[in-house]
């Protein structure tokens, strides 16, 4: 057994949360925050089987889309603000980012 956990975009959870649905998973859904943009995300925590990882990468990648966001960066803690003049910075958002752990143990009650 398995605990896949994935970090979506805030904009991807529902979709992502309805097909694991329809493709008989169930997950854990908890709201998380990201650090470099510090953007709504959502945490999914999906216990499966060794066998069904694949599936659950497919369902995953089907509907959690990468996309392109014009971001103005944070100034500087410290120093002075006169010399920092920020632009805006195209950067990736979205898509997830997946880990597996091995589960030793499972219990449902």
């Amino acid at each position: 057994m398995k605990l896949v956990i994935a970090v979506v975009q805030d904009k991807d959870s529902n979709r992502l949360s309805n097909a694991l649905i329809k493709e008989g998973f169930r997950a854990t859904k908890l709201a998380s925050t990201g650090g470099f943009l510090r953007a709504g995300n959502t945490t999914f925590l999906i216990g499966t089987e060794d066998e069904r990882i694949s599936e659950v990468f497919q369902v995953i990648k089907a509907n959690c889309k990468i996309r392109e966001q014009m971001v103005t960066p944070v100034s500087p803690m410290g120093g002075t603000t006169d010399s920092y003049i920020p632009f805006p910075v195209e950067v990736q958002v979205g898509g997830a980012a997946v880990f597996v752990l091995p589960v030793e143990r499972f219990e449902h009650f």
